[in-house]
């Protein structure tokens, strides 16, 4: 088998391919964070599977509606899941907030000499204590909003990060890869027939 098969191969079972990966890498993260979260293993496979979560995410988007909705859903959990792991203890908020200060410190330097609808002069915005008092106003604003997004995200996120989860996420990623590629469904028709 050259690689040319193996090419065609993947492009013909992408979705059970990304699935299958996926799950091995959730599987790998969780027992080597369960193992020694510290160790090299852990945090090379955690970048591995950061940047594959992003793969997943972006074929996700790219083919939604060509695959069955529980494949689409597993590779979204997986791909969010793969790539919040690296970020649950950074404050996107704070640097957001700080940034989007900087840009409006920055831009309200152009309001010296500038005329609201010829009518109200910004130049006093464009210098001191109210160009700070602006900026900073501004970045509590953006803080509050990117705050409670961002607590939400990180609450999903530590739940499926939670190493039993992820580890059992993984495991659901690779069956429903197996099945798929042995041709038996998905888990959801499983369940469906248990609940029939």
């Amino acid at each position: 088998m050259d690689s040319s098969d193996i090419t065609s191969w993947i492009d013909a079972n992408l979705p059970e391919t990304i699935l299958l990966v996926g799950g091995l890498f959730a599987v790998l993260i969780a027992v080597f964070y369960a193992k020694d979260k510290d160790s090299w293993k852990y945090k090379g496979m955690m970048v591995l599977g950061f940047l594959f979560g992003l793969l997943m995410a972006v074929e996700a988007i790219t083919t939604y509606g060509e695959w069955r909705l529980a494949t689409s859903i597993f590779v979204a959990v997986a791909a969010f899941a793969l790539i919040i792991r690296p970020f649950r203890e950074v404050h996107f908020a704070i640097i957001l907030s700080f940034f989007v200060m900087v840009i409006i410190y920055i831009a309200m330097g152009q309001f010296n000499g500038y005329m609201l609808f010829d009518q109200f002069d910004l130049t006093m915005l464009s210098e001191g204590w109210p160009r700070i008092i602006v900026a900073f106003v501004a970045g509590a604003f953006v803080y509050m909003i990117t705050n409670f997004a961002e607590g939400i995200v990180k609450m999903f996120g530590k739940f499926l990060n939670f190493w039993p989860v992820l580890l059992i996420l993984g495991l659901l990623c690779i069956v429903e890869a197996f099945l798929m590629l042995t041709g038996n469904g998905s888990i959801a028709d499983y369940i469906q027939t248990l609940t029939q």
